[in-house]
């Protein structure tokens, strides 16, 4: 039987939100409802449809359906059967029907009588929003594709296309027949077809059936979106799905690397010639012809095909890229014609030779290099080294058109048949900074501007961070040297030998400075950024490889690329000491250059400098991350590591002996740790970066001046290794002492200890630093080192951990002792002039004993200084000759 309504909406409004669709019914009952209002003139107000939940079976047992309808304020009633629907259906209330399950009869049913149905999800999250029912002329469970639009291509099973379409209705999507701008994801079962082609050009996301089977599996979980990437990158069709590759003409390197980027990437390789082969990929540069005739199914691609698909993380049209064999008809027919024209090899010769002397007569003239091949003596000029191709055309100029090719130089005056020395090293001085603008307008065009741009095919290859990782300051190092080139280009074409080229470079010095030093510190890490990232992201590997075989790069690496602004200010300072060189005494320009070379060596001893201190300041954060605990005041600009040595404690302190302690030693101050007992966890970083867990305990952070005497301890039977701090803590009247065993034998006892003196002599500001060390026998001061790792000595030590870890458990006190005496003090107070009765008593000595126990320190809350104060009276007699 049906239950009535236990709560009806206060409104007559309906709490359906209307959407775009209109159910059919709905817009007949308007039109009907206007046009009576319109012939019979009736003033009165049209009675409202009101909405009416009927939960169905199982849905009416569930609590949170319940909760979640009175909070969006509509009223429900149950049904066990579809029998009792004839005795709910009413003019009076627009029904919907919460179904639990969209598989069994009850919903084949109501859905054939034409009823609306909704999910549990759907009302459990209008009532988290706080939102009406949305409006549905379809059956809607949850709202998982909801805003998605999908188109289908490939499947010939009509049966599997309907349930796929069904599935996504019930979640809310929307299916487009034809494919078009408006569609956000393709839904394909091949990698053919027109469609599917299209979804690439336009970076439409190509999924697999098995998304919308995953994402219905799912369609109970709140908040659940099928577009997420985390969770539809697992269903997106790979770029080799449905193909069989083979290689030809790869080493045997790359070969297993491109055959473990297909299986990688959904594809399957077989040996060259296999007739089930669906593509062969061609190393175009090297394969001149085929080993055999493929077949017409076959396709014959280069390899930009395969890393481009990769790439883009979809299958690129393989018309694009197919391999064309170089002796074609058309090819032949051409150099035929080309032999027949040629009377003789000897005529051939002969134009040869007057064609290059004609080039050298135009290289002689002309202060631009020409557009050939370079001499060997260019070749191995130091600044050539800086070119990466063969040719000086096989680079794209990014920069301004060279002036002399758009207009005559200013002072045109003929130059000599044969230059000066001064003006031949210029003139490589400036080919060489015009190769190098060349690079690093390549480095921008063919890699940092692709990497950075919106919209990328298959989303974002790296993170943002990681490409100002990886390029840096390579901006604004191209900016500078653009400059440098315009004004080099000037002097060329407008050639004196009294013009000053010191004067261009220590015009842009302060530009270097700041240029050169955030790019050659960090390029480590750029490079180690990039080979981390060309493993774990194979779009990243595919678009280096692309940009890699591209005449710009001259077939070299980002990493090759990128060290060019490492090499490039050392030689530069090599031409123009070379320049100084050939510069006459009496031309004003040999000062200049010194004073230039001096500027670049002044940028380059910063660079080094900046480097260093970078590379100290990475070591600090080192420790800081590896101790647990470690005082944030230790991260200072003028500190520096300077050893790290481990030991063994001697003694009580600073931690109890036999505990493995490491020392780090800075320039000013000494950090002491202990190993952790337990390490757990790991720290992640906002990048997503894990760093392994602190191994280490801070102990103490103490500056160098509190050390007033180092003692060697001479090496005995019992005492091996070891050396001994005498420390006066600022707080503290007596000296303590510090005892320590070294257990690595690559750094000796007396280096370590002259260098520790070293550093405490110019902490205190004090020049005899050898009489800081003070050598001691070990019985002088209870040193010794014996049984340290027995198996007693392990047990001894394992149950003083054990007892301490009781005594600190029973020495923490929620009530505070100040406030367990005052309470005491009040106690007694109020049975004064009166014999305490027995519970008196009882609660007195509660308080007392309490009181003692909150009296007894915490080892673990007990400062360095307050930790020597035991000892401090057995060290007075034995350390009063040493200070």
């Amino acid at each position: 039987m049906a239950e009535n309504s236990v709560l009806t909406s206060t409104t007559g409004r309906t709490s359906l939100a209307d959407s775009s669709i209109f159910d059919s019914k709905v817009t007949e009952i308007s039109k009907e409802n206007l046009l009576i209002e319109s012939t019979s003139y009736v003033e009165e107000e049209m009675p409202q449809i009101e909405t009416r939940v009927i939960l169905v079976q199982e849905a009416g047992k569930q609590e949170e359906l319940i909760k979640a309808l009175k909070d969006i304020k509509v009223g429900f009633v149950k049904m066990e059967s579809v029998e009792e629907f004839e005795g709910l259906d009413s003019p009076e209330f627009e029904n919907v029907f919460v179904v639990m399950d969209f598989q069994d009869s009850v919903f084949n049913d109501l859905y054939k009588a034409d009823c609306r149905v909704i999910g549990p999800p759907i009302v459990l999250n209008c009532s988290q929003k706080g939102e009406p029912l949305p409006f549905s002329c379809r059956p809607l469970y949850c709202t998982s594709m909801m805003n998605l639009v999908l188109c289908f291509t490939g499947f010939r099973k009509k049966e599997e296309l309907v349930r796929l379409v069904t599935l996504v209705h019930h979640m809310g999507g929307v299916i487009r027949k034809d494919f078009n701008s408006k569609v956000t994801h393709l839904v394909a079962n091949c990698t053919q077809g027109e469609k599917f082609r299209v979804a690439v050009s336009l970076g439409t996301p190509i999924m697999k059936p098995e998304w919308i089977y995953k994402a219905w599996e799912r369609r109970n979980e709140q908040d659940f979106c099928a577009a997420v990437d985390d969770f539809r990158n697992e269903f997106k069709v790979p770029p080799f799905q449905d193909c069989i590759l083979s290689f030809l003409g790869f080493s045997d390197e790359e070969k297993t690397n491109m055959e473990e980027m297909t299986e990688m990437q959904g594809g399957k390789y077989l040996p060259l010639g296999d007739e089930r082969c669906t593509h062969l990929v061609v190393e175009e540069n090297i394969v001149k012809d085929l080993p055999f005739e493929p077949s017409k199914k076959l396709y014959v691609v280069k390899q930009e095909w395969f890393w481009g698909s990769i790439q883009m993380d979809a299958r690129a049209g393989e018309t694009m890229y197919l391999y064309e064999k170089a002796n074609t008809p058309e090819l032949k027919k051409s150099v035929s014609m080309l032999s027949l024209n040629t009377p003789n090899s000897n005529r051939k010769r002969r134009r040869l030779k007057e064609t290059l002397a004609q080039l050298s007569r135009e290289t002689d003239v002309s202060p631009f290099p020409p557009r050939k091949r370079p001499s060997a003596e260019h070749s191995l000029s130091i600044g050539s080294l800086l070119d990466i191709s063969n040719t000086p055309e096989s680079s794209i100029n990014y920069g301004d058109t060279p002036k002399s090719c758009t207009k005559s130089s200013k002072n045109s005056t003929p130059v000599p048949s044969k230059q000066s020395a001064r003006w031949q090293v210029a003139k490589e001085l400036y080919q060489t900074e015009s190769n190098y603008v060349n690079i690093l307008a390549t480095i921008i065009q063919l890699f940092q501007v692709p990497l950075e741009e919106e919209g990328q095919c298959g989303g974002r290859i790296l993170a943002p961070e990681e490409i100002k990782t990886i390029f840096g300051s390579i901006p604004d190092i191209f900016d500078v040297h653009t400059k440098i080139k315009d004004d080099l280009e000037d002097l060329i074409v407008n050639w004196d030998e009294s013009k000053s080229i010191g004067d261009i470079f220590l015009k842009y010095s302060k530009d270097l400075v700041k240029t050169y030093p955030p790019f050659v510190n960090f390029f480590e890490m750029s490079k180690e950024t990039i080979i981390k990232c060309e493993k774990q992201k194979p779009r990243f590997h595919a678009f280096l490889k692309i940009n890699q075989a591209k005449p710009e790069c001259g077939r070299q690496s980002l990493v090759e690329l990128l060290i060019r602004p490492v090499q490039r200010l050392p030689s530069v300072a090599l031409l123009l000491n070379d320049l100084k060189k050939h510069t006459a005494d009496e031309n004003p320009d040999k000062s200049t250059l010194e004073k230039a070379i001096g500027s670049l060596k002044e940028v380059m001893m910063h660079i080094n400098e900046d480097k260093r201190k970078t590379e100290a300041q990475k070591q600090i954060f080192d420790v800081v991350y590896e101790v647990d605990g470690c005082p944030a005041n230790l991260l200072s600009s003028h500190r520096s590591l300077i050893q790290r040595v481990e030991t063994i404690s001697l003694g009580e302190h600073p931690c109890d002996r036999g505990e493995q302690v490491t020392l780090f030693l800075f320039n000013d101050c000494l950090e002491i740790a202990r190993k952790r007992h337990k390490v757990i966890g790991t720290f992640r970083s906002p990048h997503g970066q894990t760093r392994p867990p602190a191994s280490l305990k801070h102990i103490h952070l103490m500056p160098l001046s509190q050390i007033k005497k180092v003692l060697d301890i001479r090496e005995t039977e019992d005492c091996h290794n070891a050396f001994a701090l005498l420390v006066r803590p600022p707080t503290e009247q007596a000296n303590v002492l510090l005892s320590f065993q070294m257990t690595s034998d690559e750094l000796p006892k007396e280096n370590w200890l002259k260098m520790l003196c070293r550093h405490v002599a110019n902490t205190i500001c004090k020049a005899d630093a050898e009489n800081l060390i003070y050598t001691a026998d070990p019985e002088s001061f209870e040193v010794n080192t014996k049984d340290m790792d027995s198996t007693l000595s392990r047990a001894s030590r394992a149950i003083k951990k054990t007892s301490k870890k009781v005594t600190r458990a029973f020495s923490f006190s929620k009530t505070p002792k100040r406030a367990l005496r005052r309470a005491f003090m009040t106690s007694h107070g109020s049975v004064e002039g009166r014999s305490p009765s027995s519970n008196d008593k009882h609660v007195m000595s509660r308080l007392s004993s309490t009181s003692s126990l909150a009296g007894i320190p915490s080892p673990s809350l007990v400062s360095l200084p307050s930790f020597f104060e035991r000892r401090s009276h057995t060290l007075s007699r034995s350390t009063t000759h040493l200070i």
